[in-house]
């Protein structure tokens, strides 16, 4: 019965693609409502599940609360008073980030004030209870001595118009992340270049370099990528509070825990016992397991992600890895990749804890109510760094593969809006969430989340990247957090202004300056560099090459890193800024080190290979 149903489904799906390639209309969605019946049919014959229960939405007054304890500053709505921490926080912020804050305090103060409680205390307060003063008056020695001020930097002494945002516009195709997005929407910096969504042509978008280059999320180190969810939730807010959208956060729903080890299993759970096996594993290894497979064996397959594998098969599939998976007793040369494909959006579909996550489902389905593409990128660039960490790596994983899929269109056939009117409800129908059926407003909002799987797997390399000015709020935020106002500190302070005094004034257009990059891994001496205006990462590294080319210096080969009789690829090599205000950050090739000098004078650059891919099972 289940190989008759299977057949019948197969079929189905064949006639529909196959009406859908005779129809002019390119952006059918009668895949994805294809899709919507067959999660259906599955769950009918899987029963209800038990234990389980739905996402919901938080009482008045608890959503800021939880929104505060999110972004670190939850001690401004308790009884404690504000840490130096919490202030620093709010000292990096712009005015438009500060106005979102408050503007959350306001609402938890009314919900306070109708349960007869004291109100929250007005972000204003908080910068003159804690020596406020001081700080400001050292962050402006560090500026004078180290760089010109951040623009983005919140002072009350420093406002920001609108003219000196529209200095850094460009052209439609520039996606600019050197200037916080709320400031670029609140001061009308893309008004004169609306970028309609328009998902069968979908336009080229160049991010507009700065001096310190563009910085991915994975040339962070773990450290730095900590503070950015919560930067990234501030402004996520404030862009959404110009836009006048609505961002609405779910509470995660409770579920029983599961016996299975692989499906049904949280992320963290999941990552936790392959750790055991592979230590620094982002993905999990099932996962990974699922996707080589269909890399293999399914790219070029007409149909694949479409068509769907035998339920009976699939089932057997499931039981056989939950027994030798982990054993590594399973093969997976004989799987059928359609059968593969139905693993894939099966694990997805049943994870205890959707892959955008419970909490921010809700503001990912709202994004599609953007109109204009660029504001809706900015949205999902931040909605992508707010995701936990396992969250994000998997779903990196996941449209990278999708990506190699819509790369083969002309052997499987299989579009990049077929694959994600396919992939969409195994993202957004979760729990009985999302959309149901084609009727109202419910088939909008499919095509919605539909052109939202798109542009992901269109723009990830995009959506993946550290935007400019949430990195310089990181360094500020670094800088300050090494400030601690007692006697110590305060001497050392004063015995640097003293020293300051004695020292020539600093001259900021200096044309040169010599630093020593330490490469220990690789030679016994530190590289010596001239820097210059035109200096960049690239052109160390390219002296570093020719030094190891021309001069026989001793490898070390005892780190396992260098063979001595086998050959090395330097142009693997990166190089890093370590320290100061930063924790690790690999550097853009186009980065201009007297700049990044500037910047951070405090740290040291090392050059290092490229870190290895993670391993699979």
């Amino acid at each position: 019965m289940s190989s008759l149903q299977t057949s019948q489904c197969n079929m189905n799906q064949l006639q529909t693609s196959s009406c859908c390639r005779k129809n002019s209309d390119p952006l059918s969605m009668n895949d994805f409502w294809l899709e919507v019946e067959n999660i259906k049919q599955m769950h009918g014959s899987d029963g209800e599940e038990s234990g389980s229960s739905e996402p919901s939405t938080p009482e008045e007054g608890e959503a800021e609360a939880d929104w505060l304890q999110d972004t670190g500053l939850s001690p401004l709505i308790s009884d404690l008073n504000p840490t130096e921490d919490n202030v620093l926080i709010l000292s990096t912020l712009t005015r438009t980030q500060t106005a979102a804050v408050q503007r959350r305090l306001d609402s938890y103060s009314r919900s306070l004030r109708k349960r007869s409680k004291q109100p929250a205390r007005d972000v204003r307060d908080v910068f003159h209870r804690v020596s406020r003063t001081n700080i400001v008056m050292e962050e402006n020695e560090m500026d004078r001595s180290n760089r010109t001020e951040d623009p983005n930097v919140f002072t009350e002494n420093t406002p920001k118009s609108p003219s000196s945002l529209h200095g850094h516009s460009g052209g439609s195709d520039v996606y600019n992340m050197e200037v916080a997005y709320s400031d670029q929407a609140a001061f009308g910096h893309n008004e004169d270049c609306k970028t309609a969504w328009q998902p069968e042509s979908l336009p080229h978008f160049q991010i507009q370099k700065g001096r310190l280059g563009v910085t991915r999320v994975s040339d962070l180190s773990s450290s730095d990528m900590k503070q950015v969810p919560a930067l990234a939730l501030i402004e996520l807010t404030a862009l959404c509070d110009v836009l006048e959208l609505d961002l609405k956060r779910n509470k995660a729903a409770k579920r029983k825990p599961t016996e299975s080890r692989l499906f049904g299993v949280s992320l963290p759970a999941l990552l936790e016992q392959d750790r055991k096996l592979i230590t620094n594993t982002q993905v999990p290894l099932i996962l990974q397991a699922i996707l080589n497979c269909l890399e293999k064996n399914g790219l070029e397959l007409q149909g694949i992600l479409r068509i769907c594998g035998s339920q009976a098969r699939m089932k057997s599939l499931q039981q056989r890895l939950e027994r030798n998976f982990y054993a590594g007793l399973f093969s997976w040369d004989d799987v059928n990749p359609h059968d593969a494909a139905g693993l894939l959006k099966l694990f997805l579909r049943e994870l205890p804890v959707p892959l955008l996550t419970a909490e921010y489902l809700p503001a990912f389905t709202a994004v599609q109510k953007i109109s204009d593409l660029k504001q809706r990128l900015q949205a999902l660039n931040l909605l992508i760094l707010v995701l936990p960490e396992a969250n994000r790596s998997t779903l990196k994983a996941l449209l990278e593969f999708l990506r190699k899929v819509a790369s083969h269109e002309k052997c499987n056939l299989m579009s990049l809006w077929n694959i994600a009117t396919i992939m969409a409800p195994n993202l957004f129908l979760y729990r009985g969430s999302g959309v149901k059926s084609q009727e109202g407003g419910e088939k909008q909002q499919a095509e919605g989340v539909a052109g939202l799987v798109m542009a992901m797997v269109h723009y990830q390399d995009l959506l993946w990247t550290v935007p400019t000015f949430l990195l310089s709020q990181v360094r500020k935020m670094n800088e300050n957090s090494t400030k601690r106002f007692n006697e110590r500190r305060l001497l050392h302070f004063l015995r640097k202004i003293n020293l300051d005094k004695e020292r020539p004034e600093k001259n900021h257009t200096e044309p040169c300056k010599q630093v020593k990059i330490r490469a220990s891994i690789f030679v016994k001496d530190s590289l010596a560099i001239q820097l210059n205006e035109g200096m960049q990462a690239a052109d160390v590294l390219k002296k570093f090459q020719e030094h190891l080319t021309h001069r026989s210096w001793q490898m070390v080969s005892t780190m396992g890193l260098i063979k001595c009789n086998s050959s090395f690829s330097f142009s693997n090599l990166e190089l890093y800024e370590v320290g100061g205000n930063i924790g690790e950050h690999c550097l853009d090739p186009d980065t201009y080190l007297l700049d990044l000098y500037n910047a951070n004078p405090n740290g040291e650059w090392v050059i290092k290979p490229s870190p290895p891919s993670t391993p699979t099972l």
